[in-house]
């Protein structure tokens, strides 16, 4: 048997902080290709807010947690990639098809089937959990499990941002929200393109006194006018407004970024102040993140070795799910949190 906590029913974490139960439960039985990884620790991430308050429709009861970081226990028939006692990283991409023209072309986050960790099937927030061997990631030696599991989804989801927004060494790029993916695109952009310059909007003065520690040259409320045009601005909040702002900020030929899998309930007000003129003309461009492929995941921890990143954390116990999902919801933000277990 293993601990895990479970989501049963949808919740407002406000009114019920103690929205995951913590249950007994059978330790998963592996089939073909799969492997069982001893969970170690596992990233808390706000898409779990949006799966416990019902913004992303979740396959319930599930185990939600999709930034797992553990040791191979078990390995099922025909699974040879990795031996026991390995050490892998599960992130958002569970599974897909493998034979779609999506999937095919590399861009298996758009696959119909697509299956997220922790949402379509269990995830990490459990002593044991299981995927197939093909979605399960080496981790690089220099990262301890608490440090690797924010780079699964934050950094990952980050990097495909980062790729999607286009900048070249020298633009001026934008970050509107600056939690967990939001501080490790900043450190890429620093690594990447040393001659561009971070601007950072958050409503949290504590974020935007952290964007500054961390090399931003400029911080402010997500309201507020930038100092200069932006060549694109990647934007990691819920809500709608900071939309209409980052298109305002936006360069002629600017692209905003939603990395965000869904946004709040709309804001008539925030789209009322839309102007064709003001804030799509002159080619700028709206594109949204859907998801990461094994690409993304692969590459970007390649990327993260290679500059040593090292993601800023604060830790939970395991039993402390709740209480982090609680903080996460309230702002309470520096870095990423992480659950530890054992």
């Amino acid at each position: 048997m293993m601990k895990a906590f479970v989501l049963t029913e949808y919740a407002d974490i406000l009114k019920e902080p103690a929205s995951l139960r913590l249950s007994e439960l059978p330790v998963p039985e592996i089939g073909d290709n799969e492997i069982l990884i001893e969970v170690a620790a596992c990233g808390v991430c706000h898409t779990e807010l949006d799966e416990i308050e019902g913004r992303v429709p979740a396959r319930l009861p599930v185990i939600p947690g999709h930034q797992v970081v553990g040791r191979v226990r078990k390995t099922g028939p025909g699974a040879r990639r990795f031996q026991s006692g390995e050490r892998v990283g599960v992130a958002w991409i569970y599974s897909s098809c493998g034979h779609c023209r999506y999937c095919r072309g590399g861009l298996e986050n758009l696959c119909a089937d697509y299956r997220g960790t922790g949402v379509d099937a269990d995830g990490g927030y459990a002593e044991f959990m299981k995927v197939q061997e093909d979605f399960a990631h080496p981790i690089p030696p220099q990262f301890s499990d608490l440090e690797a599991a924010p780079l699964l989804c934050a950094g990952a989801i980050g990097y495909r941002s980062l790729q999607l927004s286009g900048i070249r060494d020298g633009d001026s790029l934008g970050l509107t929200g600056f939690g967990g993916s939001g501080h490790l695109v900043l450190k890429m952009v620093r690594y990447r393109f040393p001659a561009s310059r971070v601007f950072v909007f958050a409503r949290n003065p504590a974020e935007r006194d952290f964007a500054m520690e961390l090399g931003a040259v400029w911080s402010g409320d997500t309201t507020t006018h930038c100092p200069e045009p932006l060549q694109a601005v990647i934007d990691t909040t819920p809500v709608w407004a900071p939309v209409i702002s980052g298109l305002d900020n936006l360069a002629p030929g600017g692209r905003l970024v939603i990395n965000a899998i869904r946004k709040e309930a709309l804001d008539q007000q925030a789209l009322l102040g839309l102007d064709y003129a003001r804030h799509l003309w002159k080619e700028k461009e709206v594109k949204s993140v859907a998801n990461i492929t094994r690409r993304d995941v692969s590459a970007f921890l390649e990327l993260a070795a290679d500059m040593d990143i090292r993601p800023h954390v604060e830790v939970y116990e395991f039993e402390d799910a709740n209480q982090a999902l609680y903080d996460l919801k309230c702002k309470k933000i520096k870095g990423a949190k992480v659950l530890k277990f054992g």
